[in-house]
């Protein structure tokens, strides 16, 4: 196999360079930091045409099966992290093109997650900015013991932010489709229904992988549902709670507020309301964004193309089978 030319992709910090040493792939090739990535697929065909083997963040680029036809180089893509919505694996499969996941730090989102809830429910934002401007004390933070932390998925992030809750001495409560009552009892948490979770939740964090069971879940039903004044954390995906329900709960005060990690498309629009609203804390998709895991995806991606380049691949993602 002849030097390979490597990109990498979605360097949004301009941090990849040194986060992890690259010089393990010398050997079988050049590694080269592409910073202008515009969206239109003409010009990503073009820019990209060169490469055999391409680096993606988590879900920063979309890969479509127009934009893969249009790069016939591209044997290998590496994504961080073990799922990526924006490859089209289907079409790379077809097309001949190996996609690899990566080790991921399974603390950052967790962290991200408490770190949101905490800071929206004693309301940090509206007094940091008070006493920036030079004001001083303008609102009553809540509490958390004794309320209750409704979990929408407890897998293995749900599952930490459930220890989080009950060191604060909260009631925790999930629902997800294939929840056991044993896997509840295991991280302190008890099953209930999904009316029952948006009925009860005092605080409600979303943890469930986007598809299109999932899509618009939390609509404006469940909103409705909801005790007046709760809060709404989401940490996982955007379209997971239907964004025109959410506006309009959190723009008539029938949600107290939302934290926000995740938005329908990203980035989000300038002008968008999310952006604006004084019940809102939002942050850009930082969930993942950590030293620990930047440095996991990166050792990843490398320990993946030398695997490949031997001619035994690691980590290799498939398309996942049509849902019933």
């Amino acid at each position: 196999m002849s030097e390979l030319r490597i990109a990498v992709l979605d360097d949004w910090q301009g941090v990849a360079q040194g986060v992890v040493d690259w010089a393990a792939l010398a050997a079988v090739g050049q590694v080269e930091f592409l910073h202008d990535y515009p969206a239109d697929t003409d010009t990503m065909a073009e820019r990209l045409a060169p490469y055999t083997v391409i680096c993606v963040m988590r879900e920063r680029t979309a890969f479509t099966a127009q934009l893969l036809a249009r790069l016939p180089a591209l044997r290998l893509i590496v994504t961080g992290g073990m799922r990526n919505a924006a490859i089209d694996l289907a079409a790379a499969t077809a097309q001949g093109v190996t996609v690899c996941g990566g080790d991921s730090y399974r603390q950052a989102a967790p962290e991200l997650t408490w770190a949101l809830l905490m800071a929206l429910n004693r309301n940090l934002l509206a007094e940091a900015t008070s006493l920036r401007n030079g004001g001083w004390q303008v609102g009553l933070g809540g509490d958390l013991a004794g309320k209750t932390l409704g979990l929408l998925g407890l897998g293995n992030i749900g599952g930490t932010v459930a220890g989080y809750a009950q060191a604060f001495g909260m009631q925790v409560i999930a629902w997800s489709e294939h929840l056991t009552d044993a896997r509840a009892e295991a991280v302190g948490a008890r099953r209930v229904s999904k009316q029952e979770l948006f009925e009860q939740a005092d605080f409600l964090s979303v943890h469930l992988v986007l598809s299109e069971r999932t899509r618009h879940l939390v609509d404006a039903q469940a909103l409705n549902s909801m005790k007046r004044g709760a809060l709404l954390v989401n940490t996982s995906r955007g379209p997971i709670v239907d964004e025109q329900a959410l506006l309009s709960a959190l723009e008539s005060g029938r949600l107290g507020g939302a934290a926000l990690d995740v938005f329908d498309q990203e980035p989000l629009a300038v002008d968008h309301p999310l952006r604006s609203l004084p019940n809102v804390l939002a942050t850009p998709h930082i969930g993942y964004v950590t030293e620990n895991n930047y440095r996991a995806f990166f050792t990843s991606m490398i320990e993946n193309i030398l695997a490949w380049h031997g001619g035994q691949p690691i980590r290799v993602l498939q398309p996942a089978p049509a849902e019933p």
